[in-house]
């Protein structure tokens, strides 16, 4: 296998076409098929399947995916790191973020980072967890910063513990529903929520099961964007379980509320997690640092607003 075949495998399915492929790598669409032809060929397996209305992957084709996204990610960062022996700190961090380290912390770390990596281009996604792992796992973040769950093994994952928090049950202000103080009480409602296959017992425990309680599974909805969901609970009086801390937020302060139930939740640690047995490129470990460094400064600040997210937030630093 060669490296042009392997960015053009990896192109294909970031851009959709090979048309669009081709735009990316600065290639003719005649090259882009050849490369994949010949990849199909030294396999002896079709790894694509063409048709009037475009390409999508065979099963081996998405194997063969997998491994080259991680390839293609490792010569990335062994560019980078040689640019950096050159004096030239460029290239590009892809992080994954949780929406509450983005609505807390994330503004103040990337000033800092970008004071101290200005060359380096940021691409960030949003961090639940149902959306940050996978695309860890095909190599298409650096890394990510999220809770971290049983779905994240050491066999696969490695992760540097940031800060613990507490979870509540909120609504929006005035739902009818928001003096009820037990979680059996909410069980005939809607709730909007964010899992994945290898995540739902997790949640379904911490939220329902380990309080005795079930819920029919059509009352739970699934939101893969923290706007749909504050959204499906600000508008469509949904329920939702989520880091109390958010409360203090501009996004959630004038509108949500926290209801006063008898169960108590896990605490929930945030992490930085990235892929076991992979080095951390200068820009990320650079970005942990700075991410850290906030992180602590706050801790120990005396104002106001700062106290009252550390009383809801233990480091782990």
């Amino acid at each position: 296998m060669k490296i042009h075949q392997l960015q053009a495998l990896v192109t294909v399915a970031d851009a959709g076409s090979i048309r669009a492929s081709a735009r990316l790598l600065g290639v003719s669409q005649a090259a882009v098929t050849k490369a994949l032809r010949e990849l199909e060929k030294e396999q002896q397996l079709t790894l694509l399947s063409r048709s009037p209305s475009g390409v999508s992957f065979t099963d081996a084709g998405q194997t063969l995916l997998s491994h080259a996204r991680l390839m293609i990610g490792q010569l990335e960062r062994a560019t980078e790191d040689l640019a950096k022996l050159r004096g030239d700190q460029t290239g590009k961090l892809a992080i994954a973020v949780t929406p509450l380290v983005m609505l807390t912390f994330m503004a103040e770390t990337i000033t800092l980072f970008r004071q101290r990596m200005p060359k380096v281009r940021l691409e960030i996604f949003e961090g639940l967890t149902a959306v940050a792992l996978p695309r860890l796992r095909e190599g298409l973040l650096d890394l990510s910063v999220v809770p971290l769950s049983s779905t994240v093994t050491s066999r696969e994952f490695d992760h540097e513990l940031l800060f613990t928090y507490q979870s509540c049950v909120i609504a929006r202000r005035g739902h009818p529903l928001a003096q009820r103080r037990s979680i059996h009480d909410l069980l005939e409602q809607d709730w909007a929520v964010n899992y994945t296959a290898a995540s739902y017992e997790g949640m379904m425990r911490n939220i329902f099961w380990q309080h005795g309680a079930s819920i029919e599974p059509h009352r739970l909805h699934c939101a893969h964007s923290s706007t749909l969901l504050t959204e499906l609970v600000r508008h469509n009086d949904m329920l939702t379980h989520c880091p109390r801390a958010l409360l203090l937020t501009d996004s959630m302060r004038d509108w949500a509320q926290p209801l006063d139930l008898a169960e108590q939740f896990d605490l929930s640690r945030v992490a930085v997690i990235g892929l076991h047995n992979t080095m951390r490129s200068d820009a990320s470990q650079c970005f942990v640092e700075c991410l850290s460094a906030v992180i602590r400064k706050r801790s120990r600040s005396a104002k106001a607003h700062n106290r009252l997210l550390f009383d809801l937030l233990d480091i782990l630093l």
